[in-house]
């Protein structure tokens, strides 16, 4: 059975470190919570900066921290390689076709084995 994944577990590892939505924001450059807040709510998506300055924080990768839409977006890589090597099996075979052909294969694969 598939397991649903929430798109976000912010919240839950900021209450597990003990920390405030203002003491993320403070360590994150801004001047209060209501930012943070967002982002646990899903209501905006964050910035690269704040992606890295979470993992930072909390010490846990990204791909953990939005589980969730790291999910999603495997998904969509996923069926946008198999279309590409789709498109690709036209061309004539050579090293660099190979090449594109057998990584787009490996990346249409990756969303079956997470």
């Amino acid at each position: 059975m598939a397991r649903h994944r929430l798109n976000n577990y912010l919240r839950a590892y900021r209450k597990r470190s003990g920390l405030s939505q203002d003491d993320v924001a403070f360590l994150c450059g801004t001047r209060n919570g209501a930012q943070v807040s967002r982002y646990e709510c899903g209501r905006r998506r964050p910035t690269l900066e704040y992606l890295l300055a979470f993992e930072a924080i909390f010490h846990i990768p990204v791909r953990e921290l939005f589980a969730g839409r790291f999910e999603h977006v495997l998904k969509t890589v996923s069926k946008k390689a198999d279309l590409r090597a789709h498109e690709l099996t036209v061309l004539k075979p050579g090293l660099a076709t190979t090449r594109r052909l057998r990584t787009l294969a490996s990346l249409g694969k990756a969303a079956q084995r997470d």
